[in-house]
């Protein structure tokens, strides 16, 4: 060996014996960290946000279903008012009509049936004012609407309107008994209300009887307070 590899070699023990590091295991010395109670006001804090965080959250639900419902009910309105108008918006048309109707039914009436025999012209103009009403009258069946002619039915003061009443007709109380005008419906719902004629009960016997006694009375009260001095 050299003195080269002499010098080399007790460089590498002073080297090893000085790079070795002692580890300090100094169980003393090291500090024990506590460990720290969670405060109670912060969970006190953090269960207040939960619960309004569940409200909100619950408000919101209720909110939108209210909102839903809303919609769907504004929904049905729309849909209905469509439907509506479809049906209905020809009430005031309609009713216009009627008027024309009912003039042509005057007019054929008033025409008596000698000269409609007699004279051509004048049977011809019957036959086309009548030709003329029937169309007019399955026009207005086309689009819903109907006559309503109810001789013989009960009075109802939905679909009638009572012109006069007739007493001592053998007809039950309240019944139709004549139609000035007829009536007209439109769909379900009511265009012009019959014009009708109504039957009056008479009233019981008893009821005579004792109106005919009070009367009778009167008379008699009557000549007790004339004065037959004179």
């Amino acid at each position: 060996m050299n003195d080269n590899e002499r010098e080399r070699a007790g460089a590498e023990e002073e080297t090893g014996d000085s790079g070795d590091l002692e580890e300090i295991h100094d169980d003393d010395t090291a500090l024990e960290i506590p460990e720290l109670a969670p405060d109670d006001a912060e969970m006190e804090e953090e269960a207040e946000e939960e619960e309004d965080g569940g409200d909100d959250a619950a408000e919101l639900k209720n909110q939108l279903l209210r909102a839903l419902a809303e919609t769907e009910n504004v929904r049905r309105r729309a849909k209905k008012d469509v439907s509506d108008a479809g049906r209905y918006g020809i009430a005031n048309f309609a009713r216009d009509m009627l008027s024309v109707s009912d003039n042509m039914a005057r007019a054929l009436d008033s025409i008596p049936s000698e000269a409609r025999e007699e004279s051509d012209i004048v049977k011809a103009l019957v036959e086309g004012v009548e030709m003329t009403a029937r169309e007019m009258a399955t026009a207005l069946e086309r689009h819903g609407i109907k006559q309503v002619n109810p001789l013989g039915e009960k009075f109802d003061y939905n679909m009638h309107q009572a012109m006069f009443e007739a007493p001592a007709t053998g007809q039950p109380d309240g019944t139709i008994i004549e139609v000035v005008q007829a009536g007209y419906v439109i769909g379900d719902r009511l265009l012009r209300p019959a014009m009708v004629g109504v039957a009056k009960a008479a009233p019981p016997p008893k009821e005579q009887e004792g109106e005919a006694a009070g009367d009778e009375s009167e008379a008699d009260n009557l000549g007790a307070t004339l004065d037959t001095s004179a």
